[in-house]
């Protein structure tokens, strides 16, 4: 049977014998979660993105979003399919139970997300970006505030947002001229406006709640100088009924290149001088607020395009064995040879494993930091739980950045792989590939996801996270040379991993220098080369759990899927990973072309 958006298989392998899940059910916390239940959550996951979520994804692109005075309306077959996701609690499964969520441990929650995004990603997030805002107010809210807001958010009654960017001041925040003034009753008068909002209005919930960053009249300028407000779209009575409409407005609705069933509003807040919005946190600890929700909007980023990447790949391999052209190559010169599946021509099969091994390392990746996410907070010790946040933090703008890239471009060679008919709207790659490329951008550019790599994470406490991040591969590596048949592929990683140690600290070093500019213009070459070899770590440890498997002897039907584990890790790291050597090689240059070549020499003038 083919398989759609993700390969059932390929997550039980990755949850249960890579990433050896069950150790994680140990925890109290998810006491009432055997594995049993836990691959029950998975089936109905898929069973509802198949059935129910996935029909919409063709229609609601092409329906895209309606703005009509101030009122934003989704698409007409969303409306159902969200009932279904709020009535089953499918947006919330991994949020605390404390918090009106599943308490569902990180790894299903995963599973069961990549088959949501994967069938619809736009539908999704209406049902679960609350969390988010939920999050924020759960760490850093009054009393008052988490019984006004947390659960209805969490339940998907209630949406939730966050207005960061403005129009001229994009990226650079601190730039933000969105004000606050402060009433006599403590509440704040805000005015400002705000563009790029996911789901800053539409008609899916009764409310909204928007957590918005401005500048308190007075405050000084730049980052130091922002809070955060919580600012309802419909105040609440004490009751928990909804109230009068508050002064905050969708002002228009982008046309994008692809997520057309996803309303990105402009927001206005104050047009009558009357929006409203209470202080979160403490005064200007807007910034620090607002990157504790980052981080976890930087992980739905990477998990978002792995989905897309998922999906786009199983449609390509499926169309693959479908699709008949062309005569097979060892008879190529006879014209009476019959013509053969396209999955048995030569560049088709390398493009297909060239897919498959991104998706495959991408998962295992993602995967991997949504272990160190629950081992950060639940380990026994508090060293272990040190030991997980670091590398959850040293690797977080990989999570997002290799993912979003390497996700599109998987999306792009499945379209390869369905010729011209991948380029019309028959078949719903091209829509793959479209909506994906958001993923690069939202949540920090690749150029702000390696200024982060590059300025902060890799000197974390002078260097020892990022040698501790290379004794977990060198761990994987080890047990690799135990199995004498995959000796050579660790070897091959092992000098990669090598090399990669003595860029960083030739790159860190040079960030240090004078030349930091020239430093930083490498930056995303090296991030790029780091997640390299993080998918040469993650194939390779596949293979090492693979092997175990195959030296057990396991049943008939699992057979080629071990075989074909190993054969994946032997494909990127015979044919791709020496190119990430070359990126290596590159790096160490430093050329200083890119800083040094004049303004106007870029043309255009």
């Amino acid at each position: 049977m083919a398989q759609e958006i993700a390969d059932r298989k390929d997550i039980d392998f990755v949850i249960w014998e890579q990433m050896q899940g069950e150790a994680l059910l140990k925890y109290d916390i998810y006491k009432e979660f055997s594995k049993k239940t836990c691959e029950m959550i998975i089936t109905e996951a898929r069973k509802l993105a198949i059935k129910e979520i996935l029909p919409t994804f063709q229609e609601g692109d092409r329906e895209g979003v309606l703005f009509e005075n101030g009122i934003v309306k989704v698409p007409a077959c969303f409306h159902r399919a969200h009932q279904l996701l709020l009535a089953g609690e499918w947006g919330n499964l991994q949020m605390p139970a404390e918090m009106g969520g599943q308490g569902a441990p990180g790894l299903i929650a995963a599973a069961a997300t990549e088959y949501f995004m994967g069938a619809n990603w736009p539908l999704f997030s209406y049902a679960a970006m609350g969390n988010g805002t939920a999050d924020m107010i759960q760490l850093y809210g009054t009393d008052a505030q988490k019984t006004t807001y947390v659960k209805k958010l969490v339940s998907g009654k209630w949406g939730g947002t966050m207005l960061l960017t403005e129009p001229n001041a994009g990226t650079d925040v601190g730039a933000l001229t969105t004000t606050a003034v402060k009433n006599p009753d403590g509440s704040y008068n805000l005015m400002g406006n705000k563009i790029f909002i996911t789901n800053g209005e539409h008609d899916l919930c009764e409310n909204i709640i928007h957590p918005v960053l401005a500048r308190i009249e007075g405050d000084p300028l730049g980052t130091k100088g922002i809070s955060i407000f919580i600012v309802p779209k419909y105040f609440v009575n004490a009751d928990g009924s909804l109230g009068e409409r508050n002064d905050i407005v969708c002002s228009g609705v982008e046309e994008k290149m692809g997520i057309h069933a996803s309303a990105t509003c402009s927001m206005t807040l104050g047009a009558k001088g009357k929006c409203i919005g209470y202080l979160l946190g403490q005064e200007r600890e807007g910034m620090k607020i607002m990157f504790n929700m980052m981080n976890g909007a930087r992980m739905a980023t990477g998990l978002q395009a792995l989905a897309y990447a998922s999906s786009a790949y199983l449609l390509a391999v499926n169309y693959a064995r479908e699709r008949i052209q062309g005569r097979d190559l060892m008879d190529f010169k006879n014209p009476q040879a019959p013509s053969v599946a396209i999955i048995k021509h030569p560049d088709v099969r390398r493009n297909l494993l060239w897919m498959k091994a991104y998706v495959d390392g991408m998962r295992s990746f993602f995967y991997f930091m949504a272990r160190c996410r629950t081992k950060a907070l639940l380990a026994e010790s508090a060293e272990e739980r040190e030991r997980h946040n670091d590398l959850f933090e040293l690797l977080t703008p990989l999570i997002k950045d290799y993912l979003s890239v390497h996700g599109h471009e998987v999306c792009i060679q499945a379209i390869q792989v369905f010729g011209g008919a991948g380029y019309t709207q028959d078949y719903p790659v091209e829509q793959y590939a479209r909506d994906c490329k958001i993923t690069s951008i939202f949540e920090g550019t690749s150029g702000v996801q390696a200024m982060d790599l590059l300025a902060r994470k890799l000197g974390m406490k002078k260097g020892q996270v990022f040698i501790l991040f290379l004794s977990e591969i060198q761990q994987t590596i080890a047990a690799a040379k135990a199995k004498g048949s995959l000796a050579a592929l660790a070897v091959k990683v092992e000098k990669a991993a090598n090399r990669l140690a003595e860029i960083a600290m030739h790159l860190g070093k040079s960030a240090l220098s004078p030349a930091f500019k020239v430093a930083f213009a490498h930056s995303l070459p090296f991030l790029e080369a780091m997640g390299d070899t993080i998918m040469a770590w993650m194939l390779l440890w596949r293979a090492v759990t693979a092997s175990e498997k195959l030296n057990a002897g396991p049943a008939a039907k699992d057979l080629v899927f071990y075989q074909g584990q190993i054969k994946t890790a032997e494909f990127f790291i015979h044919t791709l990973l020496p190119v990430t050597m070359g990126k290596l090689d590159a790096i160490q240059g430093l050329s200083p072309a890119a800083m040094e070549i004049q303004d106007d020499a870029f043309g255009g003038i």
